[in-house]
Order: C-alpha cells, then sequence, then structure tokens
C-alpha cells in the first residue's frame, strides 16, 4: 500500500466510505433517490471512477475487500470531489444482502477471479447463489453486467444465466476498459462481455 492510499483510508473514508448497514435506506447514503449502479470486487477503481464522472444524474456504489485499491479509488473521488459515488469495504454478498429488494438498477463484475484450475472452479463468484440473490436486489428490468477473459468462465456464466428462470439476455451496455482487461489485452486475450436483465412481469 502506498503512502497516497493510506492517506486516503484515513483521511477520506469517512467522506466516501458507508458501512453495510447504511444500505437499507441507500437514499439517506446518496442523499438523494437516482438509478443506483452497483459494481462488485471494482479493484484499483479506475474505470468506476471513469463511470460516476460520466453519469452524474446516477448513483454509484463500489464493493471491494482489497484495501489499497479501495485507497485508490478514494483518492479518485476526493479529486473529482464527486457525491455519487460511495465505497463498502465487506464481502459482496454481505453487502448486496443489505440492499432493499428492487433497489439497484444495474449489478457490474468486471473481470472476477477466474480460478482457472478445475478443482477451484467452486470458489468463482459468480454462481446460483449470487444469481438468486442479485435477482432479487435488481429492479425490473434492472441489468446484470458480468464481463471476462476466460472462455470457460464465459461458458459457464452464460449457462448459469439462460437457465435462471430471473433473467433474460439483453446488449451489454457500454462501459470504460479496466486495468485488469488492457493487460489482458496486451496478452492477446478475448473479452467476453455478458448481460443479462430481470424480467419485468
Amino acid at each position: 500500500m502506498t503512502w497516497q492510499q493510506r492517506h486516503a483510508l484515513k483521511t477520506y473514508w469517512p467522506m466516501y466510505g458507508i458501512e453495510p448497514e447504511e444500505l437499507k435506506k441507500p437514499e439517506s447514503v446518496f442523499t438523494r433517490q437516482a438509478p443506483l449502479t452497483v459494481e462488485i470486487g471494482f479493484g484499483k477503481g479506475d474505470s468506476l471512477l471513469e463511470m460516476a464522472v460520466a453519469n452524474p444524474q446516477r448513483n454509484y456504489l463500489g464493493i471491494e475487500v482489497f484495501r489499497p485499491g479501495i485507497g485508490n479509488l478514494l483518492n479518485g473521488i476526493y479529486k473529482e470531489k464527486l457525491e455519487n459515488l460511495k465505497v463498502v469495504n465487506r464481502d459482496s454478498t454481505e453487502v448486496l444482502g443489505y440492499l432493499p429488494p428492487d433497489g439497484v438498477d444495474c449489478l457490474q463484475v468486471f473481470f472476477p477471479d477466474p480460478w482457472p484450475k478445475r478443482k477451484h472452479h467452486k470458489r468463482r463468484l459468480i454462481n446460483s447463489t449470487l444469481l438468486d440473490l442479485a435477482s432479487s436486489k435488481l429492479a425490473p428490468g434492472g441489468c446484470l453486467h458480468i464481463a471476462t477473459d476466460w472462455l470457460d468462465y464465459a461458458e459457464q456464466i452464460r449457462s448459469l444465466l439462460s437457465a435462471h428462470p430471473a433473467f433474460i439476455e439483453t446488449e451489454a451496455p457500454d462501459r470504460p476498459e479496466t486495468r485488469y482487461e488492457k493487460r489482458g489485452l496486451r496478452l492477446g486475450h478475448e473479452v467476453f462481455d455478458i448481460a443479462y436483465c430481470t424480467r419485468c412481469s
């Protein structure tokens, strides 16, 4: 962790960091009602910060357990003086559990750990349990947007979502490139953007 990241965690966390319990009423966290985008595992947070700057009419919540990445994002939020982006440092399943039903407009997971060894596939974040939880938190017509550069993971995700009764495939929204993605593209990896929305009835 750099000095700047440590400084951000100490100085800016009280301004932009929240505890999961506060999410029972997201409008009180953001002091306004607006469509909410939640990102699980934002890494260094560069692409999430870019989204929040470009879309001031939306609220954004970033979930991450990697503290240097949180410090990096906090620095960016302070520099841009954003009021529409908050950060939580806790396990994603716990955080989603506190959000109200139908309270999320978009849930995004970009380049989750692929756990490439077959014996470790059970550790992958995208599974039926997470999809059940996501479907209960997304508003009708809300979007679940996932990106990965591992073909077998992409196939697994599509299979899970296609079989889930709450979701229907849709066109993936535009998004900024992530730092991890740029590295993968330099290595010749193919990127798969997968998007499904919740059924409206």
